[in-house]
């Protein structure tokens, strides 16, 4: 009996959430190629829209390993009020290599979507299935104007409000 109200609650929560969605208002494709293995490791968080499980996190910086089942372990660290702040998730791949799907809350899952990403993996802008979320990444620190500039084009072409982003302090 408890399995059955098991299934029952979370199928209705699943239709809630579904029925609760609105029309994507954005170009959340992604790009065409990913190399896992390259794209694994450490990445800046540089700028960011503003949500509830990130807000006044700054220093943040998000790691990737490889897991031996497959999946992508994802550290997620940053400072808030002058405290460590850590997120430990997972990441499982799709048949899709640029669209993962990452979990901090047990069974739920969300779009990682790598939307545009430098030849030489040096920076990536990163949405997801709605268009409440978006993240410029970087391998360093700081990015260059020239490589911010490219960014925040792309983010507008597909539709993005840039003005709503918060750059992160790194430094």
């Amino acid at each position: 009996m408890k399995k059955v109200l098991f299934i029952v609650v979370v199928t209705l929560i699943a239709s809630l959430l579904t029925g609760c969605s609105t029309k994507l208002t954005v170009d959340n494709s992604v790009v065409s190629d990913l190399d896992l293995n390259r794209y694994l490791g450490d990445w800046y968080e540089i700028a960011r829209f503003d949500h509830r499980f990130e807000r006044g996190v700054e220093y943040t910086k998000a790691n990737y390993t490889l897991r031996e089942d497959g999946k992508v372990s994802v550290l997620n660290t940053g400072i808030k009020d002058g405290k460590p702040k850590e997120a430990k998730g997972k990441a499982k791949l799709t048949d899709t290599p640029a669209l993962l799907r990452v979990s901090f809350f047990g069974p739920f899952y969300a779009d990682y979507r790598v939307m545009l990403l430098a030849a030489d993996y040096q920076y990536a802008l990163i949405g997801s299935g709605s268009d409440k979320y978006l993240w410029i990444l970087s391998r360093t620190p700081r990015l260059s104007d020239e490589a911010k500039a490219l960014i925040l084009n792309e983010a507008q072409r597909r539709g993005y409000d840039t003005s709503k982003l918060i750059w992160v302090k790194q430094e």
